[in-house]
């Protein structure tokens, strides 16, 4: 088999395997989540995700390959974080900034995956698989500037709210900083473009 295939339907399989555990720990997020706009717009992204799987399995069958899984760790490890910011920070002012932070790390591997995937099946000349692949890869960028902009409007600066009583000069309640300093910013480049192997 073509090596640049091999590897496609290597991290096709991983990406698949993530697709289908990520609904469980997104639908807890869903049910932590506390602030104004935050719940419906992670509905939202849990019905997406919930539509990739069988995106995904179009695309092995684009290429007349087995649907198959792979563990994916990278995917493993950020349903652990979810769990541990759900049962750590519930109450507190600072869950639901916390909830997109873990939902923006979410869409950036979506990101990355779908770019390379992308990317190869272009290369690899298989183009109903490049359009599945785009489409998703857009919907990916598209979720994690939606919540950028509700961390940067509202959830960063209500998880300051606790600490303004005991304030420590760390912040200045400017949206725009304190998006940058828990990077919390839009991804820059070419929107129609893809991320590369």
């Amino acid at each position: 088999m073509n090596p640049l295939k091999q590897l496609f339907l290597s991290e096709l399989a991983d990406h698949l395997d993530a697709a289908k555990r990520l609904p469980p720990v997104m639908s807890d997020m869903l049910q932590a989540a506390t602030g104004k706009g935050l719940p419906k717009l992670l509905k939202a992204h849990l019905k997406e995700t919930e539509k990739h799987v069988k995106k995904l399995e179009k695309v092995f069958k684009a290429f007349d390959a087995k649907v198959t899984l792979k563990k994916c760790e990278a995917t493993i490890g950020l349903i652990k974080e979810g769990e541990e910011i759900i049962l750590e920070l519930a109450g507190s002012p600072a869950i639901n900034a916390a909830l997109i932070g873990l939902a923006q790390k979410v869409e950036h591997h979506e990101i990355a995956s779908y770019g390379c995937l992308h990317e190869w099946a272009t290369v690899l000349g298989n183009k109903k698989a490049a359009e599945i692949l785009g489409r998703l890869l857009e919907e990916a960028k598209d979720a994690n500037d939606e919540l950028v902009e509700l961390a940067c409007s509202r959830c960063n600066l209500e998880a300051m709210e606790e600490g303004n009583h005991h304030h420590d000069g760390a912040g200045d309640g400017h949206p725009t900083r304190a998006a940058k300093r828990d990077g919390m910013l839009p991804l820059k480049g070419n929107r129609r473009g893809s991320l590369s192997a």
